[in-house]
């Protein structure tokens, strides 16, 4: 008799995404990043996913029910992915203090607004980046802005330091609000 017992596995051809990982039952696997693009096999049994590329095993992982979710080798990762890994949350508040009041309360908000705080790493991290750009004040006068406008992203930001929205003065409450007549206005409802 074999040494272990029959286990069943599926079989599944899978191409590998941009983002290096394959897809299988609604849970993401991650694959060297240099097979981007290529067509691999896995084999998926009930506590494990191995995937092979033409016969020869390139990953395995413990297999997980979460759906939506990656499971992801670290060394797997290209080498300006992983320096992501080496961000914590604070360090990235900790540099965002060094910016200025805005862009720590902006950064604080994107990491509380995710479901995971670690979905909003590369908006923080990208913010902070625009520092080398457009030097500190710019770049927390845009996070002024972006807070008064409830914006909550990397793009949000840069598009007001590209289009210079951060150097003029941000729109008041006691500004007259032009409505047709027809339009009763804030006030009514209130």
């Amino acid at each position: 008799m074999p040494d272990e017992p029959y286990e069943y596995a599926e079989w599944k051809r899978c191409r590998v995404n941009l983002d290096y990982h394959v897809e299988i039952a609604k849970h993401y696997y991650s694959v060297p990043h240099n097979l981007v693009h290529q067509e691999v096999e896995t084999r998926i049994t009930q506590k494990t996913v191995e995937i092979f590329l033409r016969g020869k095993r390139v990953a395995s992982h413990l297999r997980s029910t979460l759906p939506h979710r990656p499971t992801t080798i670290p060394e797997h990762m290209p080498s300006s992915h992983r320096r992501y890994r080496d961000w914590t949350h604070e360090r990235i508040r900790s540099e965002a203090a060094k910016v200025g009041p805005d862009i720590e309360t902006l950064i604080d908000v994107i990491l509380r607004s995710r479901p995971h705080p670690e979905q909003g790493f590369r908006s923080a991290i990208g913010i902070l980046g625009l520092v080398k750009r457009y030097g500190r004040e710019r770049v927390d006068a845009a996070c002024a802005r972006a807070l008064l406008l409830n914006a909550r992203s990397y793009k949000s930001v840069a598009a007001i330091l590209k289009n210079g929205t951060d150097r003029t003065a941000p729109p008041t409450e006691e500004a007259p609000i032009l409505f047709h007549a027809n339009i009763r206005g804030r006030s009514y409802y209130n």
